[in-house]
């Protein structure tokens, strides 16, 4: 189970740890605080030596009811970051955290070896023709409107077979273009309840019949805290028990604030089987 990251082939049979670089000045947990170059590097260069196989740099905060930002804003803020990690760490696999074709294309023209796109080019309809022609593995979430309408879309039947039914259309859709690296992610937190987000959890090894790997992005999210009656910065204990969960249902790539912990999480599972 390999994905083709700039020429570089990475198996992801065994599960891999995405860090999470936040470069926007309100992302729910680390908003505003990676604004200036030398802050993102050493941050960077700590997820890394942590055990980071690939940075997911992001420049646009998709929490609930998030502001709106400019294509040319997020461009602003995403290439000259690229630039600089690229340059400082000639190895690292960048992905771009984007729903936007254009800035997609800026990314990986700049470096990045992945898109990671939380509307699954529903939100671009330039998106899956502008990654095929780039080449690079595509990451499609699960996500219903936008992330300022998201949270009044949660009216399912039953949530994972219209989930299941909504990938095996997305994943048609993009091998039609010609992309063939393609992960899934169930979007947890997006257009979903608390008891939703956890249903989906539950049954998450169901995915597994589109035969694709898939991502599990849980990270310090409202599922925990509000469970936890606490708060993002005191969710990483919890963010580490359902980070072994999602392996245990066949998560192939932990998308992560705390590199150390989930790296941790992987080794363990690993010596159940």
């Amino acid at each position: 189970m390999n994905i083709n990251c700039n020429g570089k082939l990475i198996d992801i049979s065994t599960p891999k740890v995405m860090g999470i670089l936040n470069v926007t000045p309100n992302s729910f947990y680390d908003g505003g605080k990676h604004k200036e170059i030398n802050s993102i590097i050493h941050q960077v260069d700590k997820m890394l030596s942590e055990g980071a196989d690939f940075i997911d740099i992001g420049a646009y905060s998709s929490k609930p009811s998030a502001e709106f930002v400019s294509e040319e804003e997020e461009i602003k803020r995403l290439v000259p970051i690229v630039k600089s990690l690229v340059e400082t760490f000639p190895n690292i696999v960048l992905s771009v955290d984007t729903f936007r074709a254009q800035v997609a294309k800026a990314s990986v023209e700049n470096g990045v070896a992945m898109v990671n796109d939380i509307a699954a080019g529903l939100l671009d309809d330039k998106m899956l023709e502008t990654v095929a022609e780039l080449k690079v593995p595509y990451i499609m979430m699960h996500m219903r409107g936008n992330p300022q309408t998201m949270q009044s879309l949660t009216d399912y039947k039953d949530i994972v077979k219209e989930m299941i039914f909504y990938f095996s259309e997305r994943i048609q859709k993009a091998r039609s273009f010609g992309i063939s690296d393609i992960i899934i992610d169930p979007g947890f937190g997006f257009a979903k309840t608390l008891e939703q987000n956890y249903e989906v959890l539950h049954k998450m090894e169901l995915f597994s019949m589109l035969e694709l790997p898939f991502l599990a992005g849980i990270s310090r999210k409202s599922m925990i805290y509000k469970v936890l009656e606490s708060s993002p910065q005191e969710a990483l204990n919890g963010t580490s028990v359902l980070n072994t969960i999602a392996l245990q249902k066949g998560a192939k790539i932990l998308r992560v604030h705390d590199v150390k912990e989930a790296v941790e999480c992987i080794k363990l599972v690993s010596k159940l089987k």
